[in-house]
């Protein structure tokens, strides 16, 4: 956190308190949004606070059948968002998501 503005950054799929990852990108990208979802709330945020995102595949054709996930995430609050295709850390990370809000007042 910084003043009002909350960042999450380096946001996989893998399930932290298993340390799994599923082989499936749609299944990755909702354990992402799990995840930040987690991060959000610590941090008296929601995915309604989300002002920007960024995705990031490894594989271009992996971002579309991820869309329908990514927007009951945001579809209602439209941050700014950004998709860039690279590496990743882990080769069976397939996407990972960066996410910044800023919270509520008196949050």
């Amino acid at each position: 956190m910084d003043g009002d503005r909350v960042h999450v950054s380096g946001t996989t799929g893998f399930d932290y308190t298993t340390m799994t990852i599923s082989a499936d990108v749609i299944e990755q990208a909702e354990q992402c949004l799990r995840n930040i979802g987690a991060v959000l709330a610590e941090a008296g945020c929601s995915f309604a606070d989300v002002v920007r995102v960024r995705y990031l595949v490894t594989d271009r054709a992996d971002f579309e059948p991820c869309w329908p996930t990514l927007r009951r995430y945001f579809g209602e609050v439209r941050p700014a968002a950004t998709m860039l295709v690279c590496g990743l850390a882990d080769p069976r990370m397939k996407i990972e998501i960066e996410a910044e809000a800023r919270r509520p007042a008196g949050a």
